[in-house]
């Protein structure tokens, strides 16, 4: 059975009532357990009961994280190849309503990206495509993965959901790391912000995961979009996705992510605001589920936040990020796919971590065989 059938037997509005039902006998039940800890305990973990444990919960996160982790926190940085999209998404920047200036970058460009990321010490890279697979796609990749891979000894994308055959290939050509994000898995809601496109089939993006793990990719990272809708229940689905992915593709590693949405060009409004003090919650949540997990904080967090939450339960940042094509080589530009709020330079986000203990590593696991 796949993940898009199992998450069929589920209810949205049964699910969002177990997670608010929960009480604090669960939580405390939650937090004592041992061994593994079940999608109840997770449910229980970030309800609103939840809320007046946090201070247990986000101590014993931290312990897990530095148990697993040690004191290191991986920094990585976005590569936007491009800037066009054949879709057209409520809460995107780049969607193909919003009338800005397009760019895909070509192989001199990219090689001036790679130069301008390595000089700022990175050696880990996260490239955001777009999604646009007859201008961005495949033959595109061929071309500039191999440019990308003399600099980096790892590669990681954020690209349009691709056949099984495709992500094997991307494998081949050096990328260790594929992240999809299904936005929300309320399929309801997923209509209302996907307007056109191949973005639209629910079921196609839901299934991505599941053929980028047929494929033997190293890393596969999920999340949702939180604020488009019921955080806690795309939370409940998220944890049950990572599950299903544990059981059937063991051989891969996992990461989940906290996107908030931010403002963009023609951008929504945020339907369900996740405040902060629910964003450690959420976080600390995850690591108790799994200990194993990689847990990442991008630039959309403040400073002030990433500085506070560092210590528990984050095992990846990314720094100094531009999320326009060229944005590193050529300052000028600005063509945003949203803006950001932790404007640092990557030296002072690895200075702030230092300051707490932390040992900022600026590269992820390099394969030695594949």
């Amino acid at each position: 059975m796949s993940f898009y059938a199992l998450w069929q037997e589920q209810d949205w509005q049964s699910v969002q009532q177990s997670v608010l039902d929960c009480t604090q006998g669960d939580v405390e039940q939650a937090l004592q357990r041992q061994g593994k800890r079940t999608v109840e305990d997770f449910m229980a973990l970030i309800s609103p009961a939840a809320d007046a444990y946090l201070e247990p919960l986000a101590q014993l996160s931290a312990q897990l994280t530095r148990r697993r982790f040690g004191h290191t926190m991986q920094l990585f940085i976005p590569l936007y190849l491009s800037n066009l999209c054949a879709n057209d998404c409520s809460y995107c920047g780049f969607s193909m309503s919003n009338a800005i200036q397009r760019k895909t970058l070509n192989e001199q460009e990219v090689e001036a990206e790679c130069r301008a990321l390595k000089k700022q010490g990175f050696d880990s890279v996260l490239l955001v495509t777009g999604e646009h697979e007859r201008k961005v796609g495949m033959a595109y990749f061929r071309t500039m993965l191999p440019v990308i891979s003399r600099y980096f000894s790892h590669i990681a994308m954020e690209v349009q959901p691709l056949s099984e055959a495709e992500y094997a290939e991307l494998r081949s050509l050096g990328v260790a790391s594929v992240l999809v994000y299904q936005e929300t898995y309320n399929e309801q809601v997923y209509a209302e912000h996907h307007l056109r496109g191949r973005k639209q089939d629910f079921k196609w993006r839901l299934q991505t995961p599941e053929r980028i793990g047929q494929a033997g990719i190293d890393k596969i990272g999920l999340g949702a979009l939180l604020g488009l809708t019921d955080w806690r229940t795309d939370s409940v689905a998220t944890a049950m996705h990572l599950r299903y992915m544990q059981k059937h593709y063991w051989r891969s590693r996992y990461s989940v992510s906290f996107p908030r949405l931010r403002p963009c060009a023609g951008g929504v409004e945020v339907a369900a605001e996740v405040n902060d003090r629910q964003l450690v919650q959420l976080l600390c949540a995850f690591r108790l589920f799994d200990a194993e997990l990689e847990l990442s904080l991008s630039t959309r967090e403040s400073a002030y936040f990433r500085d506070h939450a560092a210590t528990l339960g984050a095992t990846h940042f990314s720094a100094g990020s531009k999320t326009q094509p060229g944005g590193y080589a050529d300052q000028a530009i600005a063509l945003e796919q949203f803006s950001t709020e932790d404007n640092r330079s990557p030296l002072q986000v690895a200075e702030a971590l230092q300051k707490q203990g932390l040992q900022p590593v600026w590269k992820d696991w390099e394969l030695g065989l594949s």
